[in-house]
């Protein structure tokens, strides 16, 4: 589940010598800004556009003009955040990569929302809600973003494990992987209230991905392990 920062900037710097957002995209941004706590919050049915137009201090006219409706301004929260980051796979599915060096490219793409801070919670709310009301867009996330980094990941392994094509095992050890560092993002809260020290700065989370990266290491050598008694 791997999303950009929800951040929106909505300054005009006038040092940077960037154009200056005029009204209009500084209304279009408050009012996607507003949509994504608001379905996060409640979800797409309980989420009324005067709702989310009072929140963004926007017209709720301009729900219409920007976006259509609450269906497509709710389609452009989804885009805003999930969309398509072609770099993640390259940051752990280099033919040279080392295990360790695929496994800490993998955690630290995986691990990057975290960063975010209170925009991290914010995503993981949003695809909870898509998850129990469905509209189709978490099958969008799944086919865009999801499997082909999950593909990426087999392959790596794969190679890793001297397998010439990826078995269900391969499989099942990705998900494995993978469900380590998921279970941080949708368990924050829980650590939070246990240990909140361990996902309070930057430097506790890459703590983190270290630990990750032995334990994820620890796992593919014991698949391998066994693939060799097989042969034996």
């Amino acid at each position: 589940m791997n999303a950009k920062p929800t951040s929106i900037d909505t300054s005009q710097p006038a040092e940077d010598g960037r154009k200056p957002r005029s009204d209009g995209e500084q209304s279009r941004e408050r009012l996607l800004q507003a949509a994504m706590r608001l379905f996060a919050a409640q979800g797409f049915s309980k989420t009324s556009t005067r709702e989310i137009a009072q929140a963004a201090n926007a017209n709720v006219a301009a729900i219409s003009y920007y976006f259509g409706d609450k269906a497509g301004l709710y389609q452009a929260c989804f885009s805003f955040m999930c969309q398509p980051e072609p770099q993640h796979i390259e940051m752990f599915a280099q033919p040279h990569f080392t295990l360790r060096e695929s496994l800490e490219g993998f955690y630290r793409q995986m691990l990057m929302p975290l960063i975010a801070g209170e925009d991290a919670q914010l995503m993981v709310r949003l695809f909870y809600r898509e998850m129990l009301e469905p509209t189709g867009l978490w099958e969008q996330e799944i086919n865009n973003n999801i499997k082909p980094e999950h593909l990426a990941m087999v392959e790596v392994l794969s190679r890793h494990l001297g397998l010439e094509k990826p078995t269900d095992d391969v499989h099942r050890l990705t998900y494995a992987i993978a469900g380590m560092a998921v279970q941080i993002m949708v368990g924050r809260d829980i650590i939070a209230a246990i240990t909140p020290h361990l996902l309070s700065t930057p430097e506790a989370i890459d703590t983190w991905r270290q630990h990750l990266v032995g334990y994820a290491e620890a796992m593919v050598l014991a698949e391998k392990s066994k693939l060799q008694r097989g042969k034996a």
